[in-house]
């Protein structure tokens, strides 16, 4: 069986682990997590990168820093992870949601505006496959109306738009680091910060709302109970597995390349048959590989692809049942504007084997068996 995703590891992992280990220092912001928010703020430009125990969680950070309440909005794509959403819903914002645009499957920027109202306070947008949203619209109605700007770039890690890191445009950005993610900690994520007076406010609620960090900084004497806060921090062996895969970063971008565009090239003449549609990359953007899709003429031939290739022993996936539909959906948002390709996009698209490690042998193999399946 090939299956979806094999979670990435390039060997140094279980040499790191140990070194934490005997370092006596298994707690977070040891050695390795502070070597991993060095390399994220040295290849984003960001202020400050703070690791966290989830890309969920660091969102959580992300919310609480926009001081998001009851009685403001939120806007964001149906199209998206329950985490998105559930960050601002637990703050007691309600969600408003907007339709994506067909090409990218990200926010359709130009559907933003019509959504903003008085008790609008954050725009949310989602680097879907770790393809860059149209950030410099969403910035400028951002600045126009005066909302803060929180990039969900759980999958972009190495991804740029306009020679920009992805999660460094906004105000805050949030990553990933789940054994799902290109790079990865088993779990685990990390908030990025632009602006640097802001970074203060956020060690503080990383820190369990306490002014620790001062604290170890040499700065105070003594630290205490400051703010509303809570446990962000990651283990130190969390930490040491993803530090050795930042050490590759560059070589598990290329494999996971190579087996993208591997894809792309073998799938093209289905494509342009008009039998199946392939990813999009716009020209501002430099995507990271993080998922290969297709989509199908409709959920029936969707299905009826997956069984297939799950009979020839390749596991392929769908998901994102848009959350506008999903029963917490409608208690905590609403939808603005029409439905034209949230719901249509979920019942077609495909997600194929992606993974560090993956080889041509077996997206060839795929690619073979797909164009089988159109075949009959």
């Amino acid at each position: 069986m090939i299956s979806f995703n094999v979670p990435p590891y390039v060997g140094r992992e279980k040499e790191y682990i140990n070194e934490a280990i005997d370092s006596h220092k298994i707690c977070g912001d040891g050695a390795f997590t502070k070597k991993c928010s060095k390399w994220f703020e040295d290849r984003t430009g960001t202020s400050k990168c703070l690791l966290a125990t989830s890309g969920s969680t660091a969102l959580d950070m992300a919310a609480m820093l926009t001081e998001v309440g009851p009685g403001d909005e939120v806007i964001l794509p149906s199209f998206t992870f329950v985490s998105t959403a559930n960050s601002f819903v637990a703050r007691g914002a309600s969600l408003v949601f907007v339709d994506i645009r067909p090409d990218t499957q990200n926010i359709d920027e130009k559907l933003i505006e019509n959504a903003i109202t008085d008790k609008t306070k954050v725009i949310a947008p989602v680097h879907y496959a770790g393809v860059g949203c149209e950030m410099d619209t969403i910035m400028d109605i951002a600045k126009k109306h005066g909302l803060l700007v929180v990039e969900d770039a759980a999958q972009g890690v190495m991804s740029e738009y306009k020679g920009r890191a992805l999660g460094s445009i906004a105000d805050y950005g949030c990553y990933s680091f789940h054994e799902t993610k290109n790079y990865s900690m088993g779990e685990g994520g990390a908030l990025l910060i632009r602006d640097e007076e802001k970074v203060d406010r956020a060690e503080i609620i990383r820190e369990k709302g306490t002014d620790r960090s001062k604290f170890l900084k040499g700065v105070i004497d003594k630290y205490t109970w400051v703010d509303m806060g809570s446990s962000f921090l990651p283990s130190e062996l969390n930490a040491a597995y993803l530090y050795a895969q930042l050490e590759e970063a560059d070589t598990i971008y290329n494999d996971r390349m190579a087996s993208w565009d591997a894809y792309y090239e073998l799938l093209s003449p289905l494509a342009q048959q008009g039998v199946i549609e392939l990813p999009v990359i716009p020209e501002e953007c430099k995507h990271n590989a993080h998922m290969f899709y297709i989509k199908t003429k409709d959920i029936q031939e969707r299905s009826a692809l997956a069984k297939f290739l799950k009979d020839n022993g390749i596991l392929a996936v769908f998901h994102y049942v848009p959350l506008h539909s999903a029963p917490a959906g409608s208690k905590f948002g609403r939808f603005c504007g029409e439905d034209r390709y949230t719901t249509n996009t979920f019942e077609r698209l495909l997600r194929l084997p992606m993974y560090y490690g993956l080889g041509l042998n077996n997206v060839e193999f795929i690619a073979d068996k797909i164009r089988e399946f159109y075949k009959k």
